[in-house]
């Protein structure tokens, strides 16, 4: 009972000292899902074209079964996640990684919002369908868990800036460094639960929406 209310309190706290880094973050990404989406509306008629046949295809598959195992999609999913998050914590480590880890936020947005903005555009309802059950499942924690990891990333980024432009030689880095690789590492797990989504759940919703008429 005390390490639960200890662990609330340790999260309310951390919430509390981050939330406009939190709110940086959260609007960042938000702005890419609304670039993705401008995106899809700036494309020639050529370059629809051509994705929606792309599209037809790949659904063409889904609709005759033609999926990878659940199992390799598991294991290419996750992988995604492992070195997107690795090296975003690869990158929390060192000064210069500060701006990338932001792009890194922007450009998962503007996936997102593409993805969805053009499922949309070229099926409508059955569009918005599709992209509910192959984007949402999994993003629902994955996007989240990025989030965190990022502001973490940014956080330790920022603390060692402080330490090397104002020379507070006093303040220890190990106990932040831990906390941020553990962090890290159970992000990873909030992860393989997506990349589960993502394999064993969202094949099966996507092949019942193609089929429905």
């Amino acid at each position: 009972m005390n390490r639960s209310r200890q662990l609330k309190q340790s999260i309310s706290a951390h919430l509390s000292d981050h939330l406009s880094l939190y709110t940086f973050i959260a609007v960042l990404f938000l702005m890419g899902i609304v670039f993705g989406a401008i995106i899809v509306n700036s494309l020639s008629l050529t370059q629809k074209e051509d994705l929606a046949i792309y599209l037809s295809r790949f659904f063409g598959q889904v609709s005759d079964g033609q999926f990878a195992t659940a199992s390799e999609m598991f294991q290419q999913s996750f992988t995604h996640y492992v070195k997107y998050i690795g090296l975003m914590w690869i990158l929390g480590l060192t000064i210069i990684g500060l701006p990338i880890v932001l792009i890194m936020l922007f450009l998962k947005g503007i996936v997102v919002g593409f993805t969805v903005g053009f499922l949309v555009n070229q099926m409508s309802w059955k569009g918005f369908f599709l992209a509910f059950v192959s984007v949402f499942p999994q993003n629902i924690l994955a996007v989240p868990a990025m989030i965190v990891v990022g502001t973490a990333s940014l956080t330790f980024s920022l603390r060692l800036m402080r330490q090397l432009f104002m020379k507070r030689r006093t303040e220890l880095i190990l106990p932040p460094f831990l906390r941020f690789s553990a962090l890290v590492v159970c992000t990873l797990g909030v992860l393989c639960i997506a990349a589960w989504f993502e394999a064993y759940l969202s094949p099966g919703l996507i092949k019942a929406v193609v089929d429905f008429d």
